[in-house]
């Protein structure tokens, strides 16, 4: 497993060597496509030291203060639907709009399939997932916000869109955690271990604790939003599903897939059990390091190698062996070479003599040995370590465990270690061997150091019997599924992973020596008369029918049998590995398993495509005869803004809560603080979050978090999250806040109805325009949300609300509503063609926010819920009345297809440079309230959009008024009479064809303009001298690090741009004031 080599010499000591056989199949370990753990470790190093640097400048620190929490007041019981006919609060607060509207949802239940019968949009269509049971021990951390946002933004999206939607809730109940946090509990509060209960009185302890703890998660969920039938909330140890777990277990012997065998596990001195390699992390040390060791007083001394020689019997040499474990070398049986290795030829078939046992050792050939490197042989310890278990079955050679469950050496080493702590007993060996003038030498040596992720433990290779997973066939039906299109893997590139895994896998342990958890339905069968040390077994789905069973099987009768139950528990992977069909009853032939099995999809994060997806295919086929689920979606790894994975052991895990809620920098730390972390880990912890978050955390709020988790491209790279981004969505709720505030302005007391959006059909060009928009983002919606590409639907959304909307089409509005009691400022000729197209208006600005509200509402349910409701009083008579905006129709683009109007959004963009144009002029003379003429330079064609969007450019520019030169094309007739420009305009270039001039006079003062901005051009000069003259020195180069210089030439070229704009802006003023 971890022992990094052995080295040997004849005769003379020669260099060290390590086997490079192929080991043994790693136990489904994320370890067959590793990074180097060098590399991880060198990343890890830079991290760190940029985060403790001086230098490190935290560029996206979350800019934000203070905001005045708004709360609803009004007494409404739990389940009850929240008020909205209260005042509208001036701002937006999460506390304020997230109250109520989950209580309400769950007690109406909208979350559950049965609610599919009462929708008028209902579709023969099923939509089922479950959520990836979290375990029962834990809290939530980012990881699983994101998975919670994307699922329930397709959970949804479905029930919206009239689909029968189920998705389950539901924990695991994490057998070693669970059992190792009850123990803490119970040491630390009552002074007992676990074996001072019975296993019956321990269960019912962790029960206890079980039941106060574990609906934390279920409350978080909550709080994120997500849309679960909760009447169906699963918990792995459930009786139903223990029943599943046990049928599973029944079935899979009964057809030969499990079996029991003797082999190499993960062991863990501390939990005193057998541990999946999920949770066994790899430590890359360098060289000698001293680390703590549970049950050690003192730090224990790792990446070393000794050299000490075995004797050759009937030979005149020794042989030299080098190891990082000199406390196995108890253990060894064997000294293999390479059979062609012409070193080796005069030694085959001679035998080493083990010092201390006087064991004589045989010297074995096998073409696993790489000659080429060091001496071309290695010792073999079959008991202790993976490859030599391999060479022990090909060579029959025996297997001695010299190392005990709990730690201890045991009586295979003699007297004098019998007892003894395998690293304590490290050192007694070495001495023992330098007694014996065979010790030949220690030296530093880099190494991986598995370690127990639970207990922080060293993970010890111990031979047991155990009970197997037969993966081969079940994994080739896995690759064929993909490979045959029937489940498909998303993103594809995750498919080379899956087939190369699969085609590599290993037999599964399902072993653990545990109180926690699902007991092995099997038995241990005493027969009258058999041999003692003879193992006999049967399985059972009762004791009862596992007694019927072994009186079949060995002929004998039932009471003449005495039945002894596998203390072991199953591994917790094993029953989630069920959870797609045990959720819905099975092995019964439920309603539920009927109408949702197999899933629709499955999502989840792209590190569980091994440990949990791969095996409930495996699982899902053969005990089902089905494919659990249709679509695999992989979700990339949440790390902290400094590339970290967020993590436990490295401190820098975000509970979701505390950026929903906020949080401040002292409680941060205190969390960290009472992690047990290591004190380096610790004092980087609390240094990132001092530069992070100085002031702590803002109040986010759910909306704003969901919709920033869902903003990142999910598929492919990892998530980098910071605050300053999910605090900018914050910044975009605020703007809906205040669009439905100007939308219910715009539309006043109701008197004035607003068009059913199927009749509207829009007047203006810039109705059609924004209508024309909505339709384009609804495309995009649907498409996108069909390749499962949300960060693509929700970019859509935002720049439909804030760029089209709020940008352009409300600022338009604005004097189009101002002219309603100003009768002289109508451009139309009757006062009732103005009234109606404000009142077009008014019923095209409520559509579009009503319908951008439901096309969020999956990524944003709190907000959107609150406005929709707000909206509701002033819907069209005709519109169906819908309870929840959950409930609404999700809208399509056939049913926005009048809205279309591709030539309006064509010619809008050369509108918008335009606007982009003549604002720059203003913003280059400082012109802020003034409205001055502006002339267009075009050609005619150009000149024909101008006149179609008037209006608007004249109210987006803030001109007062706008004229048109065109260029004469041919014999092309002018669309107006050619008016040129007057003397002394700022001139700016939209196009080759294309340019505006602003005419200045008369607005501004452009001598009190000349001089600020001379004034300012004389302070930056002598700044961009200093800093010119710093980057021609001779040893610029040589001496300042790359992270300064980027920095300098980076204000090099700002100062230059800003010098180069205050030109441009001096040469038009003086132009301007030599034409006045």
């Amino acid at each position: 497993m971890w022992r990094a080599g052995r080295v040997l010499t004849v005769a003379e000591r020669s260099t060290v060597r390590f086997c490079s056989s192929n080991p043994l199949k790693p136990s489904n370990s994320s370890s067959s496509f590793p990074r180097p753990q060098a590399e991880k470790q060198r990343r890890k190093r830079e991290r760190e030291k940029a985060i403790l640097s001086s230098q490190h400048n935290a560029q996206d620190q979350a800019k934000w203060t203070e905001k005045e929490a708004v709360a609803y007041t009004a007494h409404t019981p739990p389940g009850i639907k929240k008020d909205t006919s209260l005042p509208f609060p001036s701002s937006y607060s999460p506390d304020y709009v997230e109250s109520s509207w989950y209580q309400w949802w769950e007690k109406e239940g909208y979350f559950s399939p049965e609610q599919h019968e009462k929708l008028t949009h209902a579709v023969d269509r099923t939509f089922s997932l479950c959520i990836p049971p979290p375990n029962v021990t834990g809290t939530l951390h980012l990881g699983h916000a994101l998975t919670v946002a994307v699922e329930d933004a397709l959970v949804r999206w479905r029930r919206m869109q009239g689909c029968r939607v189920l998705w389950v809730p539901g924990c695991d109940h994490a057998g070693i955690a669970t059992q190792s946090v009850v123990e803490r509990r119970l040491l630390r509060e009552q002074g007992k271990q676990r074996q001072d209960f019975t296993r019956e009185e321990f269960l019912q302890e962790v029960w206890r604790w079980k039941n106060e703890k574990g609906e934390e998660i279920y409350h978080q969920l909550r709080r994120l939003g997500a849309s679960l039938d909760w009447q169906r909330a699963c918990f792995t140890m459930d009786p139903a599903f223990s029943r599943a777990v046990t049928e599973a277990f029944v079935r899979l012997c009964d057809s030969g897939l499990v079996y029991r065998s003797e082999a190499l596990i993960n062991w863990s001195c501390a939990l005193q059990s057998a541990i999946s390699d999920i949770e066994v992390d790899s430590k890359e040390l360098s060289g000698q390091t001293m680390l703590s060791v549970p049950g050690y007083e003192h730090k224990v001394e790792f990446g070393t190698m000794v050299t000490f020689a075995y004797p050759v019997e009937d030979y005149n040499g020794e042989v030299a062996v080098s190891t990082t474990r000199p406390e196995t070398m108890l253990g060894d049986v064997a000294v293999a070479v390479h059979p062609d290795d012409p070193r080796y030829q005069a030694v085959h078939g001679k035998q080493c003599r083990h010092p201390f046992t006087n064991r004589l050792m045989p010297i074995i050939t096998d073409p696993m040995v790489d000659m080429q490197l060091g001496t071309g042989a290695v010792k073999v310890t079959p008991a202790h370590d993976h490859t030599d278990f391999l060479l022990s079955q090909r060579h029959s050679l025996p297997r001695i465990t010299v190392i005990g469950e709990d730690g201890t050496m045991n009586s295979h080493c003699g007297q004098w270690l019998e007892g003894v702590k395998r690293f304590d007993a490290r050192q007694r060996v070495v001495d023992a061997l330098t007694e014996r003038k065979l010790f030949r030498g220690k030296k530093d040596h880099s190494m991986a150091l598995p370690i127990c992720s639970r207990s922080g433990d060293i993970i010890e290779p111990l031979l047991k019997k155990q009970w197997f997973v037969r993966c081969g066939k079940m994994a080739k039906k896995a690759i064929q599924a993909v490979e045959d299109g029937h489940l498909e893997i998303i993103p594809h590139f995750y498919t080379k992973t899956w087939n190369n895994w699969l085609s590599n896998i290993s037999d599964w342990c399902i072993s653990r020596q545990l109180w926690w958890g699902h007991q092995i339905p099997a038995y241990q069968v005493e027969l009258p008369d058999s041999p003692a040390k003879q193992e006999e077994w049967v399985w059972g789905r009762s004791e009862e029918e596992a007694r019927q069973r072994a009186a079949v099987k060995y002929g004998v009768k039932p009471e003449a049998i005495s039945l002894t139950q596998d203390p072991d528990v199953l591994d917790t992977w094993f029953s989630s590995g069920l959870f797609p069909f045990a959720m819905l009853g099975w092995p019964q032939q439920t309603a539920d398993l009927q109408h949702f099995y197999p899933n629709s999809i499955l999502e989840t994060g792209s590190d569980l495509i091994f440990f949990w997806v791969a095996r409930m295919v495996m699982l899902g086929v053969e005990l089902t005869d089905q494919l659990p689920f249709k679509q695999v979606l992989f979700h990339s790894l949440v790390r902290d803004k400094h590339g970290r994975k967020m993590s436990k052991s490295l401190g820098n895990v975000i509970d979701p809560l505390d950026v929903i809620h906020g949080i401040s920098l002292e409680r941060l730390q205190e969390k960290v603080k009472e992690g047990n972390l290591d004190p380096r880990e610790q004092a980087v912890a609390m240094e990132a979050q001092k530069k992070d978050f100085p002031k702590g955390i803002p109040q986010c709020g759910t909306d704003a978090l969901r919709f920033a988790l869902c903003s990142h491209k999910m598929q492919g790279e990892d998530i980098s999250l910071s605050i300053s981004q999910v605090l900018s969505c914050r910044h975009f709720c605020n703007k809906m806040w205040q669009t439905l505030r100007f939308t219910l302005g715009a539309l006043g007391d109701g008197t004035a109805s607003v068009e059913a959006l199927e009749e509207l059909h829009p007047l203006s060009s810039m109705d059609r325009w924004i209508c024309s928009r909505l339709y384009s983002t609804v495309v995009q919606c649907e498409q996108n949300f069909e390749a499962y590409e949300l960060h693509t639907v929700t970019s859509a959304l935002y720049s439909f609300w804030v760029h089209s909307l709020c940008d352009v089409y409300l600022e338009y509005m604005k004097p189009l509503l101002a002219q309603k009691d100003g009768g002289s400022q109508v451009q139309d000729q009757t006062d009732h063609s103005g009234n109606r197209a404000r009142q077009v208006a008014c019923s095209v600005l409520y559509h579009c926010v009503s319908t951008s509200l439901t096309l969020l509402s999956p990524f944003m349910p709190f907000i959107t819920e609150e406005l929709w409701q707000r909206l509701q009083p002033f819907r069209p008579q005709t519109a169906p009345a819908a309870a929840s905006l959950s409930l609404q129709p999700y809208p399509t683009s056939s049913q926005l297809a009048h809205w279309h109007f591709p030539e309006e959004e064509r010619d809008f963009l050369l509108v918008q440079e335009v606007i982009r144009v003549a604002r720059s002029l203003r913003a280059q003379c400082g012109i802020t309230k003034e409205k001055p003429a502006m002339w267009v330079e075009c050609s005619p064609s150009q000149a024909q959009i101008f006149l179609h969007f008037g209006p608007a450019i004249s109210t987006l520019s803030r001109v007062s008024c706008f004229h048109l030169s065109c260029l004469q094309e041919g014999d092309t007739p002018l669309p107006i009479p050619a008016t040129p420009p007057p003397k002394g305009c700022l001139v700016g270039v939209v196009d080759h064809i294309c340019k505006l001039h602003l005419h200045v006079q008369g607005v501004m003062n452009i001598d009190k303009q000349i001089t600020q901005l001379s004034q300012r051009r004389h302070k930056l000069i002598p700044k961009l001298e200093e800093l010119l003259s710093k980057v021609q020195s001779p040893d610029y180069l040589t001496k300042v690090p790359a992270q300064i210089r980027e920095q300098v030439d980076s204000k090099m070229s700002a100062l230059q741009q800003e010098l180069k704009n205050i030109e441009d802006q001096l040469k038009v003023l003086q132009q301007t004031q030599t034409a006045e």
